[in-house]
């Protein structure tokens, strides 16, 4: 999965970048404009797996990995001169989510390019700049099938034309309207009709507000933020940043001095994982414990290819015992005598900790 952080000039999400990601990416009082982006591969910290680990006494462990993309380039007006460019465009739409940095305290030494600072106005500014890029695809797309429609030639793909004519320009009007795509109740069809434009309104949004050392941490102390797929916390960036410098024994001592329950980081694939759709499930043994992520509603086969084609290909069936269940039997023998370990079919439904064993046959 890969989450794009995106924000203003001077929002502070390279801060939060380095605090996500364990980097020390410089940051500056100024933004270069330019279109780039710093890219991070991290763990997801999952207690599941350090459990696991000391029942099992792996010779590997492996961590579900998430992606995280700080973008350079956004700004207020960008729409307005044209939309986003190729590359910067590209570098965005690639992403799976938006993680949205809004800037929310006062800081001398940054000036705010908008002469002052105002989560409410920062934050629809560049979800203006989102939807306008949208719309203005939209449009084009309008304008390629009412053509080619105009022509009453008799085509293969002529009727999937016309249901896309129509999606399409249902979402103009919502588009037009300043509604985000992911606020539209479409159907399982007309999701994958679109899936091929990469619309930036149609991906979840997790907002962070970084309200400083001081600020509170209540959302609706700052704003408002009603749509679907979307959340909002607040985060104290310069100290996450702090946080993540540190080993683990002085960082829990800063943790307690500051009254942080627990690291951004893990809030922040938390609600990324929550808002995308997606969950773990294991497989164990002595030589690797390792976490896999697959969609929440993903079968057993699906959970099958995830770990290797071969055993999707293969599949007889999947070995399942929730996480809490080995827990409580202690190892998959006792928990296969109480009956709590069982053989389940290609169509199983995984479900978030499952511990999994694929029987296969190729």
């Amino acid at each position: 999965m890969q989450i794009g952080i995106i924000g203003l000039p001077n929002s502070t999400k390279t801060t939060i970048f380095n605090a996500l990601t364990h980097s020390q990416v410089e940051t500056a009082a100024y933004s270069t404009g330019q279109v780039e982006a710093h890219v991070a591969t991290v763990a997801v910290p999952d207690p599941r797996v350090e459990r696991l680990c000391e029942m099992f006494q792996p010779r590997k462990t492996t961590w579900a990995q998430i992606q995280y993309n700080d973008i350079a380039g956004l700004r207020v007006g960008i729409g307005k001169e044209g939309g986003l460019s190729g590359p910067l465009l590209n570098l965005v739409s690639q992403n799976d989510a938006f993680l949205h940095v809004v800037r929310a305290f006062e800081d001398a030494h940054v000036p705010h390019p908008g002469g002052s600072v105002d989560p409410v106005r920062d934050l629809a500014a560049m979800d203006f700049e989102l939807l306008f890029s949208d719309l203005m695809i939209v449009e084009r797309s309008v304008e390629r099938l009412s053509e080619r429609l105009s022509k009453k030639k008799v085509y293969p793909e002529r009727q999937a034309d016309e249901s896309l004519l129509e999606l399409m320009v249902r979402i103009k009007g919502a588009l037009e309207q300043e509604q985000p795509i992911r606020d539209m109740v479409l159907t399982r069809e007309e999701e994958l009709a679109i899936r091929g434009y990469q619309f930036l309104t149609s991906k979840p949004v997790l907002v962070v507000l970084n309200v400083g050392d001081e600020g509170s941490d209540r959302p609706d102390d700052y704003l408002g933020y009603e749509h679907r797929r979307s959340a909002v916390i607040c985060l104290r960036g310069g100290l996450e940043m702090s946080i993540a410098e540190l080993d683990a024994a002085d960082a829990e001592v800063f943790m307690a001095e500051y009254g942080i329950v627990e690291p951004g980081l893990q809030r922040m694939i938390r609600l990324s994982y929550e808002l995308v759709g997606l969950q773990s499930f294991f497989t164990v043994g002595e030589d690797e414990v390792r976490a896999w992520t697959v969609p929440v509603g993903a079968t057993a086969l699906e959970a099958a290819g995830a770990i290797h084609s071969d055993l999707a290909r293969g599949f007889i069936r999947a070995e399942v015992v929730s996480y809490e269940d080995l827990l409580a039997a202690g190892s998959l023998d006792v928990a296969r005598k109480r009956g709590t370990l069982r053989l389940q079919g290609r169509e199983y439904v995984v479900q978030d900790g499952d511990i999994i064993t694929v029987r296969f046959n190729v």
